[in-house]
């Protein structure tokens, strides 16, 4: 494997997103030298503009992956070809976060792969901070969580978790050609988070199941984009179907260590103010970002 050297910089692609932007924190806690991928960024990265993305590369050792709707057709040949201009350029430690269970999500898996890059792959479950900081809070805000969700069970994963993975895959030998699943130590219905959110955040929240017409209707009245709508669709009607629920130990094999548990997400979140309704922004600005996806 590549030895990257402590003057080497990562670029963290979707470097100001709900997982790019803990990497980015913990690179920097570390003193190491990180570039933030994004289209704010400097200089700025943007996945539908190639033109972008030569010049963040320069005088990385590593990079950070994270498409933000690894799910949609097409993904694969974007991404797989920014891994290969990457290995051109000599950036051939990369890892790359993406969905569990998502057949599109594995075909970019292997565009990487074939790329050439020396690659570590970190599966996710849907995050626990959707809840938080996505586009279910507002659900929680109002004190009634809506979603297609029936009574699927789901490994919840804290997305603080994966950003420690994928720190450890980037900074650390011996995580080349690992596929790390990374999920939460138990299984939750939506209900039973909402509990727990609910238990956290000391007050009443209700889970109430709708039909994915129903919720396709309230995502279309808030003009949540069209492509966003289709994936949110797929994944609640498809990839919720049970094929994710089962524990994994990605975490444990990465980290040494055991995943968060939802409880304890729920009461930092709680503690943190996530759920002070005074700091709702809007319905219809949070559900643009209701993907679990990084």
């Amino acid at each position: 494997m590549t030895r990257q050297t402590q003057d080497q910089t990562t670029l963290v692609l979707g470097g100001t997103g709900k997982t790019g932007r803990r990497v980015v924190e913990r690179l920097r806690v570390r003193g190491l030298p990180v570039r933030v991928g994004s289209r704010s960024g400097e200089p700025p990265f943007d996945w539908e503009d190639r033109s972008t993305w030569a010049t963040p590369l320069r005088g990385a050792g590593s990079v950070y992956i994270s498409h933000y709707l690894d799910a949609l057709p097409g993904a694969a040949e974007t991404v797989g070809a920014f891994a290969e201009l990457a290995v051109a350029n000599g950036v051939r430690r990369q890892v790359l976060v993406g969905g569990r269970g998502e057949p599109e999500a594995e075909r970019v898996e292997q565009a990487v792969q074939n790329s050439g890059a020396e690659l570590t792959i970190v599966r996710s479950t849907w995050f626990a901070q959707n809840f938080s900081e996505g586009g279910f809070r507002d659900f929680v805000l109002a004190g009634e969580v809506t979603l297609p969700a029936g009574d699927t069970p789901e490994p919840f994963v804290d997305i603080d978790d994966i950003a420690d993975v994928a720190v450890a895959a980037l900074t650390e030998e011996g995580h080349e050609g690992e596929l790390y699943e990374v999920t939460g130590p138990r299984l939750l219905t939506f209900a039973e988070a909402v509990g727990e959110i609910a238990l956290a955040a000391g007050r009443e929240i209700r889970y109430v199941p709708v039909s994915m017409a129903e919720f396709e209707s309230v995502l279309t009245e808030h003009a949540v984009p069209a492509d966003l709508v289709g994936l949110l669709k797929y994944l609640f009607t498809e990839v919720l179907d049970g094929r994710n629920a089962h524990l994994t130990d990605g975490v444990q094999r990465a980290l040494g260590r055991e995943p968060k548990d939802f409880a304890e997400f729920a009461r930092d979140a709680a503690a943190a103010g996530a759920w002070n309704v005074s700091r709702s922004a809007g319905r219809s600005r949070s559900l643009r970002s209701t993907s679990p996806s990084p």
